[in-house]
């Protein structure tokens, strides 16, 4: 299913040298979003934070925000909801007893220089009209506080 990488560069005699026989290596496991998208149903669901891959499936009727939330990002990268949502670090711990891997380094890249493009562009045009919707109904709103003045003053 997913490639495996050790990430310990020390020998196997030095692996056991955790208390109670534990082992100090670690196996990651990494995952293609094609591997990822089909975990997207409420009995299997996988998310992507961060380029990590979580299999929260367990958590979903403990979610404070509902099931229905999670279920929308499944099979998907849910960084930028997860982020907007500004989950505490107790959340932030909590996620890591989901943690199954990582998002393949052909998959990161891609996703991220596409992100980028959209956001960049689309940030230009939001910046641009941030201000310039503000100036135009001062301005409006200016001229008629003019002209009403000029009516009554008249009058």
């Amino acid at each position: 299913m997913g490639d495996e990488i050790n990430t310990d560069s020390r020998s196997a005699t030095n692996t056991n040298a955790g208390e109670n026989g534990e082992t100090l290596e670690r196996v990651v496991k990494y995952y293609t979003f094609e591997e990822i998208r089909v975990h997207n149903l409420s009995n299997d669901t996988w998310i992507v934070i961060h380029d990590k891959v979580y299999d929260i499936t367990r958590f979903l009727e403990e979610h404070p925000g509902g099931e229905e939330v999670l279920l929308e990002q499944a099979g998907a990268d849910a960084t930028e909801s997860f982020e907007d949502v500004g989950h505490s670090t107790d959340a932030r711990e909590m996620l890591q007893q989901y943690y199954i891997g990582e998002l393949h380094m052909n998959d990161r890249n891609n996703g991220k220089v596409k992100e980028v493009e959209d956001t960049n562009s689309g940030k230009t045009s939001q910046t641009w009209t941030t201000w310039l919707i503000p100036v135009v109904v001062a301005a409006v709103v200016g001229i008629l506080y003019r002209y009403y003045m000029v009516e009554h003053k008249s009058s």
